[in-house]
């Protein structure tokens, strides 16, 4: 499953380099229940290819009905630039396309054409592929669009007939050592759209790896961190219980702004652990960012249900809310 922003530029990017015009929608506002939140993308070429969701579906059908019927290009070519719809105005509209009660969203619809956005697609994806969060900025009386080197914490402000749509890179996890727990963490966080790498330099551990899409590396684990994981939208999850593999990552890890650094192991093996930092050149301050014994409390035990509980607290953690413990 990939619906991140990050997938849907680069679907984008892609049918427009194929030759192929592109319907972009986004929503600008909701009100009430609302399955999407502002921000969120939807993409379809004219043959029905799909990228992401604005609804549970409901939406997605009325949409491509429409495109069946050749109403949405009809609108468009009235006057040829970006156009709002309002979904649920009325209650005979929630009950028609099964809205949450009380729920309205407000959708913007680009039509992309490759002669005039494939460029800017294409310097949207490079930026988001360099994990860089970016804008891109429509006007709305054209549908010019432009690509702006910053982000607001807000997805989506309108301002006089401009939109700045902040965008954000996938995330991604470096998982260290291959075993059990490893495999299904692996599983989960591709379900949750995260990048995945997994790395053992030991002899022999990477061999037979189960999972695919998950990119597998032997090279040293200060490095990989060093190299590929040294930002806001990486995690680092230490699970080989060999300090040998943990520490060498930790020992970087804790350096960078990685939003999530945790590390398997009992309390004993994590109190031992937080003994040996200091003498990595760690400060208190670096040590304390460590999530120790990872994951969250729900009598996990084997390793599907420690994999659950790992998941939790990376997800908890990215959403800024502190896990319970």
């Amino acid at each position: 499953m990939q619906s991140s922003q990050h997938h849907i530029i680069q679907s984008v990017s892609h049918w427009l380099a194929r030759g192929d015009s592109v319907w972009l929608c986004t929503i600008l506002k909701t009100w009430g229940s609302s399955p999407r939140p502002i921000g969120a993308m939807m993409a379809c070429t004219l043959d029905g290819e799909m990228a992401g969701s604005i609804s549970g579906g409901c939406i997605e059908e009325d949409f491509l009905e429409q495109l069946r019927d050749g109403s949405l290009k009809a609108r468009y070519d009235e006057n040829g630039h970006p156009f709002v719809v309002h979904y649920g105005v009325s209650a005979e509209e929630q009950a028609r396309l099964k809205l949450p009660c009380g729920g309205q969203l407000h959708v913007l619809l680009e039509y992309l054409t490759p002669d005039k956005n494939q460029a800017v697609f294409g310097q949207l994806l490079a930026a988001l592929d360099a994990h860089q969060k970016v804008s891109r900025q429509v006007m709305l009386s054209n549908g010019e669009i432009s690509l702006l080197d910053e982000a607001s914490d807000d997805a989506v402000l309108i301002d006089d007939q401009v939109m700045k749509h902040s965008l954000s890179p996938r995330y991604k996890l470096l998982l260290l050592g291959a075993g059990d727990v490893a495999r299904v963490v692996a599983e989960l966080a591709l379900t949750l759209d995260y990048e995945v790498t997994l790395c053992d330099p030991r002899p022999g551990y990477l061999d037979n790896w189960p999972v695919s899409g998950v990119q597998l590396t032997a090279d040293l684990p200060d490095d990989v961190v060093r190299d590929q994981f040294s930002d806001p939208y990486s995690g680092i999850i230490a699970l080989a219980h060999d300090p040998r593999v943990d520490d060498m990552a930790l020992m970087e890890a804790l350096k960078t702004p990685a939003f999530y650094i945790g590390a398997m192991g009992s309390d004993r093996t994590s109190a031992n652990r937080r003994d040996r930092l200091p003498e990595l050149g760690l400060s208190e301050s670096e040590i304390n960012r460590l999530y120790a014994p990872i994951g969250i409390k729900i009598g996990s035990k084997t390793p599907a249900e420690i994999a659950i509980s790992i998941m939790a607290e990376v997800t908890s953690v990215r959403h800024a809310i502190q896990p319970a413990k």
